[in-house]
């Protein structure tokens, strides 16, 4: 999978370090900040990041994931939206414009309910495979409990044996099986790699189970009001996590949209469908923002 070449850059925010990778392109153009997904990191965006030609895309490890030590506030959604908001700031002090948001996933509802807070300052958001409904009322619902238990275990066993809980390959393994959907082996080949690569590089179990927490109790849907501003959806059909319907009737509540469904694929667009993405959102950029 080749895309364009990133170099780290970290970025201060007071005491606090994130760790970031700067994707080069266009700096008259605007450029993204872009979040990735729960038990992600930076990679997760790589082929989506790479595949964007035509301006800067800046994808931090979020706190408490990657090179990115957790914050002292927590992992609450409180903290992580306070902590984006600075390094939105932080990113447009040094741009000299604010950056374009982008989320995937659990980054969808982070980027969305920052949105909401700061409506009258974020001019358009672009969210990829949506959380839209609660996890636990889903119809994966017992599939979150079990996981649920999983996490509550880990966080409570001895430090080796719940370390080794959380980072197991065969669950690891699993959850990737369970979310691909394509029949390309090759491409099956590379995901589950990434995920047993990548998937177990949180940096404690404390913040990881506050941030799963954080994860299954909220969805963009509780400030689907507050999104008055162009936004570009991109979901997949076959999204076990975002279930479509639910994400349809998201679309139809926002005032100003864009919606790219993607047939055949599930939650993992950024992997499976990541050059159509990356086109729907150069494109949503040229007609929104650029033009």
């Amino acid at each position: 999978m080749r895309t364009r070449q990133s170099q780290r850059t970290d970025i201060r925010l007071g005491s606090h370090s994130t760790a970031a990778w700067l994707y080069p392109g266009d700096r008259r153009r605007r450029p993204l900040l872009m979040v990735h997904g729960f038990r992600g990191d930076h990679h997760g965006m790589e082929l989506i990041a790479g595949s964007i030609t035509d301006r800067e895309v800046i994808v931090p490890d979020l706190p408490g994931f990657g090179l990115t030590g957790p914050l002292n506030s927590g992992s609450s959604l409180s903290a992580f939206v306070d902590y984006l908001t600075a390094l939105r700031t932080e990113v447009g002090r040094q741009r000299g414009v604010k950056p374009i948001l982008v989320g995937h996933s659990f980054g969808s509802i982070l980027v969305s309910h920052l949105a909401a807070s700061y409506k009258d300052d974020v001019d358009e958001l672009v969210l990829i495979n949506p959380i839209t409904s609660l996890a636990l009322e889903g119809p994966a619902r017992f599939l979150t409990a079990v996981t649920r238990a999983y996490y509550a275990l880990g966080a409570r066993l001895p430090e080796q044996a719940g370390r080794s809980l959380l980072s197991s390959p065969a669950i690891v393994r699993a959850m990737s099986v369970a979310m691909a959907t394509t029949r390309d082996p090759g491409l099956r080949r590379y995901i589950h790699d990434q995920h047993a690569r990548h998937f177990s590089s949180f940096a404690d179990r404390r913040s990881l189970s506050e941030a799963f927490a954080t994860s299954v109790a909220h969805t963009v849907t509780e400030v689907a009001d507050h999104l008055i501003m162009p936004t570009l959806v991109i979901a997949g059909d076959r999204d076990a996590i975002a279930p479509i319907e639910p994400t349809r009737a998201f679309v139809a509540e926002l005032s100003d949209v864009e919606f790219v469904e993607l047939g055949g694929v599930g939650h993992l667009v950024h992997y499976e469908r990541s050059v159509e993405a990356a086109s729907a959102i150069m494109d949503f950029c040229h007609r929104r923002i650029d033009g």
